[in-house]
């Protein structure tokens, strides 16, 4: 099966649908089956072996050109092509500007107008070159590209898969009107699309509503992960309970909370007591850099500087030691995350976890029994989980056991790929 899969580029940052997208393509091609990761906006970045596509379509800086302004729409096709390059794309990525919120709206609902709006051009460069791929079908990698979903099936007329992984928090979090506008285009967009696949029947419930379908038309599709390369945590240290958190350093990932909680375990310490430790490490984009800040004068001011280490980006092997170097892994984020893939990659060094009872976590921890659900945005809550943790260790290390055996039968890359093939062929 030829399979067109087109992904969305996080502007020269990982997140998790490239993580996702590139170990679901990967898996698909190990399948036998000809996968094609086709990049949209900017390039995809992994700390994986990158399997995507060279060419990026859709090209960001051609998008906020032509939103922007209307003669940007009639420039000479070698000049857009040179725009949509992914070294142009790379080098701009490195700046991080950060984006005006009124900005950001009008290129959400221009790309989700499709050749209605502004990026016609765009969609139509797109187009001709998935008629020359001729694929089986095609899955856009979320609902903000349902656009195109029209054009498609007029003009390939192939079945048409998305995915649905968190466009709730983005376009909610839209300044007005553009929220209320662009749901009301996806809406009607994605009437075109023949099925949707979901990481959780959480962020099923949420979204069918969102884009005016029926929870029969999407198929749960879990989260995998590539696995190869982890392993068992290393022996614990008992005078020492070291507590992990790897993911975007921004406001709702919640390292604020994570961080109240490690400051009250410390102040309530005794002699008999391990001490606590924070490790953590992210990637921070320009806007929140404040934030960021804002964490370093906490642990400053509440004498945390020996207890707290931050790391910036780190790659994979790293973070595999990262990972194997804790006791308990938490992202107490204060949003109904979808994937939920920092969890898994704990889960596979054998980690248990502290996770709030929102999004994808409760169906995962009850799936797997590998760690403790909290109240959401209650850091007492979490501090409590954790230092359950911390004082029951036989019973945390077989909740990181069991996390670590689950994973490794049904939450792979290969389990994901197989759910997905299964979807393709239902269609066909």
């Amino acid at each position: 099966m030829r399979i067109a899969y087109i992904t969305a580029g996080a502007g020269g940052t990982i997140c998790g649908n490239c993580l996702r997208d590139n170990a679901l393509v990967t898996a698909l091609r190990a399948a036998g089956h000809d996968a094609l990761l086709l990049p949209v906006y900017t390039p995809v970045k992994t700390d994986e072996a990158n399997v995507s596509q060279h060419k990026v379509y859709l090209g960001g800086l051609n998008l906020y050109l032509e939103m922007k302004y209307s003669w940007a729409r009639h420039l000479p096709r070698f000049l857009m092509h040179w725009l949509d390059s992914p070294a142009l794309l790379n080098q701009i990525s490195k700046f991080a500007v950060k984006t005006l919120p009124e900005d950001l709206g009008q290129m959400t609902l221009a790309t989700l107008e499709g050749e209605e709006g502004p990026i016609a051009a765009e969609v139509a460069e797109l187009i001709k070159a998935l008629k020359h791929l001729q694929p089986d079908v095609i899955h856009l990698t979320n609902t903000m590209l349902a656009g195109i979903a029209p054009t498609i099936r007029r003009e390939l007329g192939v079945p048409l898969v998305s995915s649905l992984q968190g466009e709730d928090y983005f376009l909610s979090n839209l300044p007005a009107p553009y929220s209320e506008q662009s749901f009301a285009v996806l809406r009607r967009m994605a009437q075109s699309i023949d099925a949707f696949s979901s990481p959780c029947r959480d962020h099923a419930q949420t979204m069918a509503p969102l884009i005016g379908r029926s929870l029969d038309d999407i198929t749960i599709v879990p989260p995998g992960i590539t696995i190869e390369d982890f392993s068992p945590r290393e022996p614990r240290n008992p005078a020492e309970f070291v507590i992990g958190y790897i993911a975007r350093i921004a406001t709702e990932k919640g390292a604020h909370l994570l961080l109240d909680a490690v400051r009250h375990m410390r102040d309530h310490e005794t002699a008999h007591t391990p001490k606590v430790k924070l490790r953590i490490a992210g990637w921070v984009s320009a806007e929140y850099e404040p934030y960021l800040a804002e964490l370093h004068a906490k642990v400053k001011d509440w004498q945390l500087t020996e207890r707290v280490d931050f790391q910036r980006y780190i790659g994979r092997d790293e973070k595999v030691a990262f990972l194997r170097s804790l006791d308990a892994f938490s992202v107490p984020c204060t949003y109904g995350a979808s994937k939920g893939l920092y969890v898994l990659e704990a889960w596979a060094c054998g980690v248990p976890c502290v996770q709030p009872e929102i999004g994808v976590f409760p169906e995962l921890i009850a799936a797997t029994g590998g760690g403790l659900l909290c109240e959401p945005r209650n850091f007492s809550s979490l501090r409590d989980r954790l230092e359950y943790l911390r004082d029951n260790p036989a019973e945390a290390t077989v909740m990181g056991e069991k996390g670590r055996l689950v994973t490794l039968q049904n939450y792979t890359a290969q389990k994901m790929a197989e759910a997905t093939l299964a979807l393709y062929e239902s269609l066909r």
